[in-house]
């Protein structure tokens, strides 16, 4: 049966939680009550998984203590009783624990659900060197595969070869490993994720050293990039023996190399680090990086894996969603990352446009500004080109050309942008010209009727590429494309003329929803850019998104694109998970929720205007996100198939029909549609 909308198993999520416990010196009983406790907290927050240190239930540092036979009976009898607790726990517990094995003792990690010993996976590479001494005590396990081992009255798989998938949580499928094995060039997990290991685990001792946590770190944020993974590391930490050791009990989750949660170190007691894990995710970046399963055609590990299955039982109800959700997730919300991508970006298309300029003999730009984010954003990059190139921006062939609706605040702040850049500027009305058109076309305006029809419209967007493309035929010149990403995504753009076209497009990988980061990161750190002109791009970002090509209604208030085709914010928000991860549009919706429900809640971009920060709600999201689905799959793509060249920059992807995204243009959104409307039957119109 399916879970309801508002839990967040249904959506491809997964708790995971990393947890450190203090231990008691070679005394198994009272470990695993610790065990118990953390697992009880774990269950109650509705925890899929749950990952506790290396050998946390002797202690890792015990020495030679652990080769007697009372601890090692202990150890048993604290593993049945974790067994026989566990049948009311919601969580699979990944617990460290000597065990013996035939004529050797084997340093474990012992996985338990609802009652069952699933599995025992030994440690493949025991560390024998600086202050480790392991291979006194244990064997390595890397040569255990496809055995079964017998711990107390209990029997099970034993081996590093085992994973461990949920029959009820798709995509949900786990390996142990246990310290040391994630320092190795090539980790058994590595192994395990190209066999299907989505979840990774690490049980570590790890005692800690100057900026060995930092080393930590680094190695799990690169397995979980590398194995399309993610990586739940619990070490060991308060109760080891301080002989010649300290411990840190350092936790942390990463997932395709992003980190998740983490805890602080030196803890006074037990911690954890929970996430959601984003299982959807993994297994798209896996569908999509076909090289993945290359490497695995190539390894052959398929053989070399057994499988244990078990059924989770997930929780039905709205269990929230641990992780941390981008309102604007191609905006960052950290400064300094923020402030990193702006620099990129700019400098990806600058670059771009220097190379096609350089190309083709070195034209002038021709550029249409109306005074709007997006042409006011390429004229900025055009600038920066010429720069570059050593040429003065009296090069760049600036117009505006004001229409029928074009308000006097974007005319003037064109025109004063475009003279603080140095760019030559000039004005044409195109209402003459527009008029004779429209008469001749026998359109109802020019006989003084209000119809502001589409073909009303698009007089005026034709005409102002048509002057544009032969400005550049009569100068000598390139004329350099304003629409953006979001735009193409939604096919907000007239076809053949307007945005759509141009000899070379800036700013087609850039999203809206970037657009005036990377506009307040020019007046932030752009060189030479002075008062008068950081003015007037203020000026700009305060001015509502429009088209202006219809006049201002009864009530005075000008063409809103937002209040036509919905919010930018959702629009991007949808964009970037159907363009980078193909989700489900029920998915998009509940994750949109999630992130825009409070607008007091979480981070905003630096800058963001306090009055701007808004909410929306579920009813809210899911009627714009009709209009993305509609637009995007049914609509707009025969507009991307014929766009011309620009720079991708955004790694979520690009929408040219040469690039990331290559569709028919004869498509319809019935699928994407139908799925909305199963998950929210209320909501869907249609």
């Amino acid at each position: 049966m399916s879970l309801p909308f508002e839990s967040a198993y249904r959506h491809g999520f997964a708790r995971v939680a990393a947890c450190t416990i203090p231990v008691a010196i070679a005394d198994p009983a009272t470990n695993a009550e610790a065990v118990l406790d953390s697992a009880r907290v774990c269950d109650a927050d509705a925890v899929a998984v749950a990952v506790f240190p290396e050998l946390c239930l002797t202690g890792y540092a015990i020495d030679d203590l652990v080769m007697q036979d009372p601890v090692l009976d202990a150890v048993e009898r604290a593993i049945e009783g974790l067994v026989a607790a566990s049948i009311d726990l919601l969580p699979v517990l990944v617990v460290g624990a000597p065990l013996r094995h035939r004529n050797r003792l084997y340093n474990c990690a012992v996985v338990i659900h609802r009652g069952e010993l699933l599995g025992v996976a030994p440690k493949s590479y025991l560390p024998t060197y600086r202050e480790f001494y392991e291979r006194r005590w244990y064997a390595p396990g890397d040569d255990q595969s496809g055995q079964d081992i017998r711990v107390g009255e209990l029997e099970a798989p034993f081996g590093p070869d085992l994973l461990f998938a949920s029959l009820d949580v798709p995509g949900l499928v786990l390996h142990a490993e246990v310290c040391e094995d994630v320092w190795v060039p090539i980790p058994p997990s590595s192994r395990a994720a190209l066999a299907g290991a989505t979840v990774l685990l690490n049980l570590s001792g790890s005692p800690i050293t100057i900026a060995r946590a930092e080393d930590r770190k680094d190695l799990v944020q690169s397995q979980s990039l590398r194995c399309l993974a993610a990586y739940a590391y619990a070490a060991a930490g308060a109760g080891e023996s301080t002989n010649d050791l300290s411990w840190d009990g350092q936790t942390m989750l990463y997932e395709g190399g992003a980190l998740l949660a983490e805890t602080e170190r030196f803890p006074d007691g037990p911690r954890r680090s929970i996430a959601d894990v984003d299982l959807d995710r993994l297994r798209q970046d896996r569908l999509r990086q076909g090289t993945f399963d290359d490497n695995r055609r190539t390894t052959g590990v398929d053989a070399d894996f057994r499988t244990v299955h078990f059924r989770l039982d997930p929780p039905r109800g709205d269990v929230g969603l641990r992780r941390t959700l981008d309102r604007f997730p191609f905006v960052p919300d950290d400064p300094a990352r923020l402030a990193q991508d702006c620099y990129e970006a700019f400098n990806i298309q600058v670059s771009g446009l220097v190379q096609r300029l350089r190309a083709i003999g070195g034209p002038k730009p021709v550029i249409g500004v109306s005074g709007g984010l997006d042409s006011t954003h390429a004229l900025l990059v055009v600038a920066r080109a010429m720069d570059r190139m050593g040429r003065p921006r009296s090069d760049i062939l600036a117009y505006t050309m004001p229409g029928f609706a074009t308000s006097e605040h974007t005319k003037s702040n064109a025109i004063a942008l475009a003279e603080s850049v140095g760019a030559s500027i000039e004005t044409i009305d195109i209402r003459p010209a527009a008029t004779e058109m429209l008469q001749r076309l026998g359109h109802p305006f020019a006989d003084g009727e209000p119809v502001h029809d589409i073909t009303f419209e698009n007089v005026q967007a034709g005409l102002r590429t048509d002057y544009l493309f032969r400005l550049a035929n009569h100068h000598g010149g390139l004329v350099i494309g304003t629409s953006d990403l979001s735009e193409l995504a939604l096919g907000w753009a007239t076809y053949g003329v307007g945005d759509q076209m141009s000899h070379y497009a800036v700013n087609t990988g850039v999203p809206k929803t970037l657009i005036q980061h990377l506009i307040r990161w020019v007046i932030a750190h752009g060189e030479g850019v002075d008062d008068a002109e950081a003015a007037v791009l203020q000026s700009v970002l305060d001015t509502e998104i429009s088209p202006e090509l219809v006049p201002a209604g009864q009530d005075g208030r000008m063409q809103s694109t937002e209040d036509r085709i919905g919010p930018y914010a959702l629009h991007d928000f949808a964009l970037f998970h159907i363009l980078r991860y193909g989700f489900r549009p029920s998915k998009i919706a509940f994750l949109a929720e999630h992130a825009w429900r409070d607008a007091d809640a979480g981070a905003w971009p630096p800058g963001f205007p306090d009055e701007d920060r808004y909410a929306y709600d579920l009813p809210t999201v899911a009627k714009w996100l009709q209009v993305f689905l509609r637009r995007y799959f049914a609509f707009a793509q025969f507009k991307r198939s014929a766009i011309p060249n620009g720079p991708k920059v955004s790694p979520a992807g690009s929408l040219s029909p040469r690039g990331d995204w290559r569709a028919p243009s004869d498509g319809n959104a019935r699928v994407w549609l139908a799925e909305l409307a199963e998950a929210l039957p209320e909501l869907v119109t249609d």
